[in-house]
C-alpha cells in the first residue's frame, strides 16, 4: 500500500512515537492499566450484587491527563437473557431476547418469562413489565431504577462527580451470555488481513452481548427497546492493538478534543466513532502499515475514511453494520462543518500536530524536533514509568469498594466468601487481598469465642494469634489494630506498645483513609511499580470493623457501640451489623488504654491530645463513635464535665440508636452518688 506523503513524515512519526511515550503511553504502562482496571472489576464485583464491568478509556488505558475521560461502570442486572428456552432458568428472573419488523437494527425486547415453567408471559403488567403493541410483556427502562446512585443523568448512565472534573457514569445492564442474533455475520465475514484472528474471534463470541437501557430515538416504543451492546468485545480488540495502533487511536482522541469539538460540539464526532473507524481500518490494511515511522500516515488513513463516511453520512457498527451511528448526527451544516475540518487536517499534513495541546504534545514534539532520535529515545525512556493520573482515580475507586466489601463481609460472612471463591473466581491477586482480612476477622473471633468460656481454650487462642499474624499485613491499620486489641485483651501491654509503634511508624503523611488525597496517592505511586495487595497493603488504612461476634476481642468502651438502646423507655436493644471506627482515632485510642494500664501519665496525654486534635480538625467518618471514645477517655482521667459536654455533641450528631445515653447516664449516677455521699 502506497501513499503520496511527504518525506518528513518518518521522521516526525519516530518523534512523535517517543513523545507519547514520555506522557506515559508506553507498553509497560499500558498494561500496567489494563491488569489494575482487571483487578479493578474484580473486587467491585465483590462489593456490589451481581458482575461489575470496567468499560471506555479508562478500562482501554487509552486515555491520559490531558483527555481526562470519565470511568465507564457497568452494573450488570441479576436477570438471566435468553435467545431461547433451551437456556431457560427455572426459579430466577429470564427475559427473552426477542425482534420484531419495527425493531431497528442494533435493538431488542426483553420478554418477560414465567419463573416455573418456560413460557413467554401475555397481557401482564407488572413494576417492571408494559405491553407491546403486540400485547406481549416486555421489560421497560426509565431513569427510577438509578436513583441509588444519583440524580443526574448522562444518556443511559446516572452520572456522579468523583472530582470537579471528572465524573463516573453507572449503567444498569442486562448480560445476554449467548452471541446475539443481529452480529452474526460478524463471525463469518471475510476478513483479508486476518484481524481479528479466529482465536479472538472465539474468545469474543463467548463474551455475549450487553443489554443497555436506552431505545431508539424515534421509536414510538423507544422505553421497551435495548440497545445490544457488545463492549466487552470491543475492549478485547482495543487490548489487542499493537502500540503503533494504540497510540493512534489515543491521538485521534487528541485530534477531536483540540480541533473538532470546540467548532461542532461535544456529541457530535465521539471516541466511539473513533474506535470503530480503528476497527474497520485494521481489519482491511496490512499490519506491516502499523510501524513506529508511521505513524502519521496511520492517522491521515483515518481521517480520509471519516472523510468518506461523513460524507455519506453513515459510520456503521462493526458487529451490527445495519446500526447506523451517525443516525441523527448529521444535519444541518454540522456534516459540512466537520468535513471541512478533517480536510483542512489532511491539507495541513502533519503540521497541526504543533497545536495539540493535551498533555503539551505539541510543545513536546517542537522540542523533539530540535534533538537528535538518540537523545530523544533516551528521554522518553527516563519518564517511561509515569502513571497516568487517570488510573489513579479508578484506583481510588477500587479501594472505596474495597472497603465496602470489607464492611459487607463482616455482615455476610458466608453468602460474601461463596461469592468470592465460586461465583466471581477472582483471581490470586484479589483474592490475597480479602484472605487477609478474612485471617484477621476469624482470628478475632475465634479469641472471643475462647474468652467467653470461663477456662479459655489456650490452643485456639494460639490459633487465633497465628490468623491474626497472618492477616496483619492486610492494609496499614485495621489488621495490626485488631492483633493490637487482641494483645490488649490478653493483657499483654508490651506486644500491644510493640504493634501500635509499627503502625505509628508506617502511618507517615502518605498514608490514606477516610480523606483520600488525589495528590498523595499520585505522589507515592507515581514511580512505583505495585500490585493492588502492595498498594493496599502499603498506603491504604482503613477503617476498623468489628462484628458482635468479636465481642471479648475488642476494648470494653467499643461494646455499647455495637448494643444500643434505643430508648429510655422502651429498653429495646438495637444491635448494628457492625461497629466501625475511624483509624487514626481508633490507633489513639488503643495507645490511651495500653499507657493507661502502663501508667505511663505523659504518653497517655500525648495519645488523648491526639484524639482531641483528630476530632476537631480532621474529616470523622464516624464522628459519633469517635466522640464516644473521646469521651470515654476523659472520663478516666476524671475529666466528667467535659466528657458529659462531649456526649451531648454525640448526641446531637445522632439521637437514635447512640451508645452515648449510656455513658451519660453513668456520669450523672457518679455526679448523684457524690452529691448523695456529700449530704
Amino acid at each position: 500500500m502506497t501513499l503520496n506523503t511527504p518525506e518528513y513524515y518518518k521522521d516526525v512519526s519516530l518523534m512523535l512515537n517517543g513523545v507519547l511515550d514520555s506522557i506515559g503511553l508506553a507498553e509497560d504502562n499500558r498494561w500496567k492499566r489494563i491488569n489494575m482496571c482487571i483487578q479493578s472489576e474484580e473486587v467491585m464485583s465483590l462489593s456490589h450484587k451481581g458482575t461489575v464491568h470496567v468499560f471506555g478509556s479508562q478500562a482501554e488505558a487509552t486515555t491520559t491527563p490531558g483527555l481526562n475521560s470519565d470511568i465507564d461502570i457497568v452494573f450488570c442486572q441479576y436477570v438471566t437473557a435468553v435467545k431461547d428456552f433451551q437456556n431457560w432458568a427455572p426459579h430466577h428472573k429470564n427475559v427473552l431476547v426477542i425482534t420484531d419488523e419495527n425493531t431497528p437494527p442494533g435493538y431488542v425486547k426483553l420478554q418477560g418469562i414465567y419463573k416455573d415453567h418456560p413460557l413467554p408471559v401475555y397481557n401482564g403488567s407488572c413494576d417492571m413489565y408494559m405491553l407491546d403493541r403486540y400485547g406481549r410483556s416486555v421489560l421497560y427502562h426509565d431513569n427510577s431504577f438509578m436513583k441509588e446512585f444519583t440524580d443526574e443523568y448522562h444518556g443511559p448512565a446516572a452520572r456522579t462527580y468523583l472530582t470537579h472534573n471528572l465524573t463516573k457514569d453507572n449503567v444498569l445492564a442486562v448480560k445476554l451470555y449467548a452471541w446475539p442474533d443481529q452480529a452474526s455475520h460478524w463471525l463469518t465475514r471475510k476478513r483479508r488481513y486476518n484481524w481479528p484472528s479466529q482465536e479472538t474471534i472465539g474468545l469474543i463470541q463467548q463474551t455475549g452481548a450487553l443489554l443497555v437501557p436506552v431505545g431508539y430515538t424515534l421509536s414510538q416504543e423507544q422505553h421497551l427497546e435495548w440497545r445490544v451492546s457488545i463492549s466487552y468485545g470491543e475492549k478485547l480488540l482495543v487490548w489487542r492493538f499493537n502500540s503503533i495502533q494504540y497510540k493512534c487511536y489515543i491521538l485521534l482522541k487528541m485530534i477531536n478534543k483540540c480541533f473538532i469539538k470546540p467548532v461542532v460540539g461535544d456529541h457530535v464526532l465521539s471516541s466511539y466513532h473513533l474506535k470503530t473507524c480503528m476497527f474497520y481500518l485494521i481489519e482491511n490494511i496490512p499490519a506491516a502499515i502499523w510501524q513506529p515511522d508511521n505513524i502519521l500516515l496511520c492517522v491521515d488513513m483515518c481521517l480520509r475514511q471519516l472523510c468518506i463516511w461523513i460524507e455519506g453520512k453513515i459510520c456503521p457498527n462493526f458487529f451490527i453494520p445495519e446500526e447506523n451511528m451517525f443516525q441523527y448526527k448529521m444535519y444541518g451544516h454540522t456534516p459540512g462543518k466537520l468535513h471541512d475540518i478533517l480536510i483542512n487536517l489532511l491539507r495541513q499534513e502533519g503540521r497541526y500536530l504543533v497545536y495539540i495541546t493535551c498533555d503539551n504534545v505539541g510543545g513536546k514534539l517542537v522540542m523533539a524536533c530540535q534533538t537528535p532520535l538518540k537523545e530523544l529515545e533516551l528521554q522518553s525512556e527516563n519518564v517511561a514509568n509515569v502513571f497516568n493520573i487517570s488510573a489513579v482515580h479508578l484506583i481510588l475507586y477500587m479501594i472505596r469498594c474495597a472497603e465496602l466489601y470489607v464492611r459487607n463481609f463482616l455482615s455476610f460472612e458466608s453468602q460474601v466468601i461463596s461469592r468470592m471463591f465460586v461465583c466471581q473466581k477472582p483471581r490470586r491477586e484479589v483474592s490475597t487481598i480479602f484472605w487477609k482480612f478474612l485471617c484477621s476477622f476469624n482470628g478475632s473471633k475465634l479469641a472471643s469465642e475462647s474468652l467467653s468460656k470461663e477456662i479459655p481454650d489456650q490452643r485456639a487462642l494460639d490459633m487465633a494469634q497465628e490468623l491474626l499474624l497472618w492477616g496483619s499485613t492486610s492494609d496499614v491499620t485495621s489488621g495490626k489494630m485488631k492483633l493490637a486489641a487482641f494483645y490488649l485483651s490478653q493483657s499483654n501491654l508490651q506486644l500491644t506498645e510493640d504493634v501500635l509503634n509499627e503502625i505509628q511508624e508506617n502511618y507517615s503523611y502518605k498514608i490514606f483513609d477516610q480523606n483520600y488525597t488525589y495528590e498523595y496517592i499520585l505522589e507515592s505511586i507515581l514511580n512505583e511499580d505495585l500490585s493492588t495487595t502492595q498498594l493496599i497493603s502499603q498506603y491504604i488504612a482503613f477503617p476498623v470493623h468489628y462484628h458482635p461476634s468479636e465481642t471479648n476481642c475488642i476494648p470494653k468502651t467499643l461494646i455499647p457501640e455495637m448494643f444500643r438502646f434505643i430508648g429510655s423507655d422502651t429498653g429495646e436493644m438495637y444491635v448494628p451489623d457492625i461497629v466501625s471506627v475511624d483509624p487514626k482515632l481508633y490507633l489513639y485510642f488503643l495507645e490511651f488504654l495500653c499507657y493507661h494500664f502502663q501508667n505511663k501519665s505523659l504518653h497517655k496525654k500525648v495519645a488523648l491530645g491526639n484524639m482531641i486534635y483528630f476530632i476537631r480538625y480532621e474529616k470523622s467518618k464516624f464522628k459519633d463513635t469517635a466522640l464516644n471514645l473521646l469521651a470515654y477517655c476523659l472520663m478516666q482521667v476524671g475529666s466528667l464535665e467535659k466528657a458529659y459536654n462531649i456526649l451531648c455533641k454525640s448526641m446531637k450528631l445522632k439521637n437514635q440508636h447512640n451508645a452515648a445515653k449510656l455513658k451519660i447516664a453513668a456520669i450523672i449516677n457518679v455526679a448523684f452518688n457524690f452529691l448523695h455521699g456529700g449530704q
